[in-house]
Parts: structure tokens; sequence; C-alpha cells
């Protein structure tokens, strides 16, 4: 494991200065990502047809809390190995750990710990939630951790990370419970699309540092990366999450055939963006600071929740097979 050379830094800040550096590792701004849970509270309510009670409120709180609270030993964790790297990069040096203004023995301390918080408090909602935080907490560990860190090798490293997405999706569709077995479909669709966001993210960091070598220091896998091999693998990444979301709505929900133009507009204002500099891409934790991006995800959101709640027939007989159904 990568550590720091905070010996000669430490001792000349105070405590408060050491303090504020764990509740920073903690990344506590970057809990709006789990608004990728919430899709998977709504889609099981609208096919049970039901309101949250108290009940489910109660639970969607302790549930969203538990989320936050296992990404942030993700991030800790992050933050601790990925030190040396950091003093590389031309923004991230002024993380907390990249500056020394961490204890690196208390941090290990608080990654275990805030896990272990996070499982207890999911361990009240139910099983499969809890089993489903563990997974993600173990993908933060396959991420980071050598020998395998998986952030090293190119493709991988985003396949790796944005496999949180369906895991965020089917913690909110626990959160629900546990009476009904989330889609294949949907979950491929998710993770897809999630490598497409992550690629783009890459994308735009290789773009603002500007310099394979030098990026190559800071980022391993960008020995193999180039603009062009990143911008085609978003574009697979892309094609396969809404080839596996339109296979969910042919078979689930036809009426979202209907939010494939709002979905799409998403992902193309998102892919503009990305060749901003030192764009809200690379920072994924800021898009609120996007107007663009934030109208068209909330009229994204609205379309879609209006098309769950509402039946329209006549998709269903505009869309009738007019060949023969195989197996039919």
């Amino acid at each position: 494991m990568h550590t720091t050379s905070d010996s000669k830094v430490l001792p000349s800040l105070s405590p408060r200065c050491i303090l504020h550096g764990h509740v920073q590792i903690l990344r506590i701004d970057h809990w709006t990502k789990n608004v990728f849970v919430l899709p998977g509270i709504a889609i099981p309510l609208t096919v049970l047809k039901s309101w949250p009670d108290a009940a489910l409120l109660s639970r969607m709180v302790l549930g969203i809390v538990s989320v936050g609270l296992i990404a942030s030993s993700n991030y800790v964790i992050n933050e601790v190995l990925d030190g040396t790297y950091d003093r590389l990069h031309p923004t991230k040096s002024s993380r907390p750990v990249a500056q020394g203004r961490v204890l690196l023995p208390l941090a290990y301390v608080q990654w275990i710990a805030v896990m272990m918080i996070g499982l207890l408090a999911a361990s009240h909602v139910n099983r499969s939630f809890m089993i489903t935080l563990g997974i993600l907490w173990v993908m933060g560990c396959i991420y980071n951790i050598p020998p395998v860190r998986t952030k090293n090798v190119p493709f991988l490293d985003v396949l790796s990370e944005s496999v949180n997405n369906p895991l965020r999706l089917l913690a909110g569709w626990y959160i629900v419970g546990e009476q009904l077995v989330p889609p294949l479909s949907l979950l491929l669709a998710y993770w897809m699309v999630g490598g497409y966001f992550m690629a783009l993210k890459r994308f735009g960091e290789f773009r603002d540092i500007g310099n394979q070598t030098l990026a190559a220091k800071y980022r391993p896998s960008f020995r193999s990366y180039s603009e062009r091999s990143l911008l085609v693998s978003a574009m697979f990444y892309g094609s396969a999450g809404m080839l596996f979301f339109g296979a969910f709505i042919m078979r689930y929900r036809m009426e979202l055939v209907l939010a494939f133009p709002a979905v799409a507009l998403v992902m193309a204002i998102y892919l503009h963006l990305a060749f901003e500099p030192e764009s809200v891409v690379v920072n994924p934790e800021k898009l609120y600071k996007e107007p663009r991006l934030i109208v068209s995800i909330a009229a994204c959101v609205f379309v879609i929740a209006v098309l769950l709640r509402y039946d329209i027939p006549a998709l269903h007989r505009i869309f009738v097979p007019t060949l023969p159904v195989a197996g039919g």
C-alpha cells in the first residue's frame, strides 16, 4: 500500500486542521451520487402500486444514510492509497492526504469504523439490503487496494467502478422490500450507463492533464488510453446501456419507450460537457452547478415518473409484433 511522507508536515498542524482533513476524506459532498438509489425505490413502488408509508420513509432515510456511510468508507481508503498519485495531479494535489493533513493509522481505523457503522445501520433495513452494501464495500476494496487495484487496469477500472450504479439501484430496491426480484436487463442497463459516465470522466481527466506521460504517473491506466479509445469505449457503454434499457422496456413497461429522447438528451449534454476544460464531468459531485444538465435530468426524471404511473394502451397496439415471435 502507498503511504505519504506525513512526518515532516503533521507536527506543524493543529489538531483542528487534522480533524478537518479526516472529515474531508469522507467526501460527504459526494453523497449526491446516491441519487442513483432513488430509481431503485421508485420502480418497485410503481409495480406494487403503493405509496410510501411511515415505515418505508423511515427505511429510506436509514437506507440512504447507510449507503452514504459505505461510500464514505470507500472514499477514505481511496484517499489514503491515492495520496502519492494525487500529488502529481494539477488539482487533486490539494487533497488532505496528499498535503499530509491526515494521520494514516487513524485513517485506516476510520475506514473500517465507518464501514461497520454503515453495515450496522443497514442491518436494520433487511438482510438483502445489508448484503448489497457489503458487496458495495468489497467492490471499493477491489477497486482501490493492491495487488488487485482494478483502477490501474484500463477498461476494467471503468467497469469495476461503474458496477456501483446497479448496486445502488439494488440498495434502493431492497429498501422497498425483498418480495420482488429486480430484472437483470435493468441492472445491466444501469451498469452500462454508469460505464458511459465514468468513461467520459476519464476522457475529461485525460484532456485536462494534456500529457500522457504525466497522466500515466497520476493514473497508470492512462498508459493504455487515448482520447479516441476513451470516446469509443463511452460509445460502447452508452449503446449497450440503451440496448439493455430497451430490453427492459419491451418486457416490462412499454410506456417508457417515450422516455428515450429525454434519456438521450441527458447523455448528449453530458458528452458535450466532457469536452470543456476542467469540466464538471470530472467532478460529478459538482454537477448541480451546470444548469443545462440539471434541467435535462429533472425533465427526464419527470417524464419517467409520469410514464411509470400512467398506462398508454395505444402504445401496445402500435408496437404489436408484426413478425412471428420466436418460441411463440
